[in-house]
C-alpha cells in the first residue's frame, strides 16, 4: 500500500479488539523481517526508531531506508520517531518524512512538558505529521521508582491531553524499558480510569518481558500501541549466535539473514498476540 500516519493505525480500533505493535528497528535487516511478518500476516505496521539508539544508526541514514521500505510495502506503513528528546532530531525526522514522531518531556514538570510538547506538536503540524507525547514514567528495568514517580495520574493525562492536542499519549502504569528484574506491576485499574475520560489513543512503552495476560488486560482496557524493542533486539542477536554455533564458516550473508530472520520471527510472534492479523 503505502507510508501512512500513525492515526490511520489507531483510529480504527473503537472496541480494544486488538492492538499496533509499534517495532523499534535500528539496520535494514531488522526492517525487512518487519516488513515480512507485516504481509505474511497482512498487518498493518508502524516501524520505529528512537533516538537513544541513533549512535549506532544515523537517522540521516536509516530514516531514509525505513521511509523506503514503508513506500515499497504492500501494507499500509507509519514511521515513527520514539522517544525524541532534543529538536534537532525530531525536526530532521519530520524533514526526512517521518509520519509522526513521539516528543518525550516527561521527566520535566507537568506545566514544562506541556509548553515543550505544544510547540514540538506546531512543528508537526507544520510538516502535517502526528505527535505522541508521554505523561507519568516509564522508566529503565534496572531503575528504582516510586510508584507515585511511575504512575500517570487521569488528571494529568487529561490536562495534557487538552492542553497539547497530542495524536496518540504514552501513559505509566508501571511497566518499564528494557529487561524487567522482577515481574512488573501493572496497574490496570489507572488504565482504566483513564481511558474512561480520554480519546486520545493511548501508548504502553516497556512491552518486553510482559505475558499475553498483561497485554491484553490492557488492550481490553485502552491501550491502542504497544511498543517492542528489545525482544526484538534479543531474537537477532540469538538468530545471529545460532548461525555461529552451526555453520562455523558463516559470512556477511549468512548473518545478515539471520539478522532478517531473528527480526520477522519475533515481530510476527507480536503482531499475532496483539491481535494484529487481517487488520490491513
Amino acid at each position: 500500500m503505502t507510508l501512512v500516519k500513525m492515526s490511520k493505525l489507531l483510529s480504527p480500533i473503537r472496541d480494544n479488539s486488538y492492538a499496533i505493535g509499534a517495532f523499534n528497528v535500528s539496520n535494514m535487516e531488522m526492517t525487512l523481517g518487519a516488513v515480512k511478518a507485516a504481509e505474511e500476516l497482512q498487518a498493518p505496521l508502524l516501524l520505529q526508531i528512537a533516538e537513544s539508539r541513533l549512535a549506532y544508526s544515523p537517522l540521516s541514514v536509516l530514516g531514509p531506508l525505513m521511509l523506503a521500505a514503508a513506500r515499497q510495502a504492500s501494507v499500509p506503513v507509519a514511521v515513527h520517531l520514539d522517544h525524541g528528546t532534543t529538536q534537532g532530531t525530531i525536526e530532521l525526522a519530520l524533514k526526512l518524512g517521518f509520519t509522526s514522531v513521539m516528543f518525550d518531556g516527561s521527566k520535566y514538570p507537568l506545566k514544562q512538558n506541556i509548553a515543550m510538547t505544544r510547540r514540538i506538536k506546531e512543528l508537526c503540524n507544520s510538516y502535517g505529521a502526528e505527535i505522541e507525547g508521554e505523561v507519568g514514567c516509564i522508566g529503565g528495568a534496572k531503575e528504582t521508582y516510586s510508584e507515585d514517580e511511575l504512575l500517570t495520574t487521569v488528571e494529568g493525562a487529561e490536562q495534557f491531553i487538552e492542553e497539547t492536542g497530542v495524536d496518540a499519549l504514552a501513559i505509566g502504569i508501571g511497566t518499564a524499558h528494557g529487561h524487567y528484574k522482577q515481574r512488573p506491576k501493572l496497574h490496570i485499574g489507572r488504565l482504566k480510569e483513564i481511558a474512561s475520560v480520554v480519546e486520545c489513543p493511548l501508548v504502553l512503552h516497556g512491552g518486553t518481558g510482559l505475558t499475553r495476560e498483561n497485554f491484553w488486560d490492557c488492550i481490553h482496557h485502552g491501550i491502542r500501541k504497544i511498543n517492542i524493542a528489545t525482544a526484538s533486539y534479543d531474537s537477532v542477536a540469538a538468530y545471529i549466535r545460532n548461525t555461529a554455533a552451526v555453520k562455523p564458516d558463516a559470512g556477511y550473508f549468512d548473518f545478515s539473514a539471520a539478522a532478517v530472520e531473528g527480526a520477522y520471527k519475533n515481530i510476527k510472534k507480536y503482531m499475532l498476540l496483539f491481535g494484529m492479523e487481517g487488520k490491513v
